[in-house]
C-alpha cells in the first residue's frame, strides 16, 4: 500500500489530534499565564523588562488566542483544496481571530492615570471591534455560499489532478507553516528572555501570508490550464488581491491596518457575490 502523505499531514485523524491538542495546550497556557499574572500582581514575580507581559489580567488571554490561531491556521491550510472560496473564507476566520487578540493586547494596555491616552485607545479600539464585527460577518458569508454550492466538475480527470495538485501544494505549505511558526516562536522566545516582549501581530502572519500569497498565485496560475471562463478567473484573482490586502494590514499598525482589514473583506465579500450572480440571463423579463 502506498503512503499517503496528504492523509497524514492533512486527513480528519490529524485534524482531530491537533484539535485536542489546541485546546488542552489553550487550557494549560490560560491557566499558567493567569497564573504568573497572579504573581506579579502580588509581587511574586518580577522578570524586570518583561513585566508588560504579566501586568494586567487580561494579558493571560493571549496566550489561548495565539494557540487557537494556530490551530486556525491548519484549518486553513487544509481548507486550500476544497476550493479557493472556502480557504479564502478560512482565512478571514483567522483573521477576525487575531483582530480579536489585538483588541485584547490592547485593552491591557490601556493607562487610567492618563485620561487622553485611554480616550485615543478606546477609539482604535473601537475602530478594531469595527473591523473584527466586518471580518466576523465576510467569514459566515463565504461559508453559507460555499456551503450549498457543490462541485460537480470533480469527476472531469482533469479537475481531479488539479485537486491533486493543491493537496501536494497544502501539504508542502503545512510543512512551510511548522518552519515559519518553528522560527518565529524561538526567535520571540529569544527576544522574550532578552527583554524584549513585543506582542505584534507581524510575529509569524507576517511571514506565514507572504509564503500563502505564493501558494495562491501558484494555484491561480495552474488554474488557467482548467478554467476559461473571465469570470472564474476574476474571482480567484480578486480574492489573491484580497489575501495581498491582508498581507500588508497585518504589517501595517495603527488606523491603517484596521482600515485595510476592512478594505480586503469588503473586496472579497463584493467579488464572491458579483461571481455568484446570473450573468446568462441578466434581463430574465425581456424573455
Amino acid at each position: 500500500m502506498a503512503f499517503d502523505y496528504n492523509e497524514l499531514i492533512l486527513g480528519d485523524k490529524t485534524d482531530a489530534f491537533l484539535r485536542r491538542l489546541a485546546i488542552n495546550l489553550a487550557i494549560i497556557g490560560f491557566l499558567v499565564h493567569l497564573l504568573a499574572c497572579v504573581l506579579y500582581k502580588f509581587e511574586y514575580l518580577d522578570l524586570s523588562d518583561t513585566n508588560d507581559f504579566f501586568d494586567s489580567y487580561l494579558d493571560s488571554l493571549y496566550t489561548p488566542f495565539s494557540i487557537i490561531l494556530a490551530y486556525e491556521v491548519y484549518e486553513l491550510i487544509r481548507a486550500i483544496p476544497e476550493s479557493f472560496s472556502n480557504s479564502i473564507g478560512k482565512q478571514f476566520e483567522v483573521i477576525s481571530l487575531l483582530v480579536v487578540r489585538d483588541i485584547f493586547k490592547n485593552l491591557a494596555e490601556i493607562d487610567d492615570s492618563n485620561v487622553n491616552a485611554v480616550d485615543s485607545d478606546v477609539l482604535f479600539i473601537a475602530v478594531e471591534a469595527l473591523a473584527f464585527t466586518i471580518l466576523f460577518a465576510t467569514a459566515l458569508y463565504f461559508r453559507k455560499m460555499t456551503a450549498s454550492s457543490g462541485d460537480t466538475s470533480k469527476r472531469d480527470p482533469a479537475i481531479q489532478r488539479f485537486i491533486s495538485q493543491k493537496q501536494t501544494l497544502a501539504c508542502a505549505l503545512a510543512v512551510v507553516y511548522v518552519l515559519v511558526a518553528s522560527y518565529s516562536f524561538s526567535s520571540w522566545t529569544f527576544g522574550f528572555i532578552d527583554g524584549d516582549n513585543d506582542l505584534s501581530r507581524t510575529v509569524f502572519f507576517l511571514d506565514f501570508f507572504t509564503w500563502l500569497i505564493v501558494s495562491d498565485i501558484i494555484i491561480l496560475l495552474s488554474s488557467y490550464k482548467h478554467i476559461t471562463d473571465f469570470l472564474q478567473l476574476a474571482r480567484n484573482t480578486g480574492f489573491v488581491l484580497s489575501t495581498v490586502i491582508i498581507r500588508v494590514g497585518i504589517g501595517t499598525p495603527g488606523y491603517t491596518g484596521a482600515v485595510l482589514f476592512i478594505l480586503s473583506a469588503l473586496l472579497a465579500t463584493s467579488v464572491l457575490r458579483l461571481s455568484m450572480l446570473d450573468w446568462t440571463n441578466p434581463n430574465p423579463e425581456e424573455e
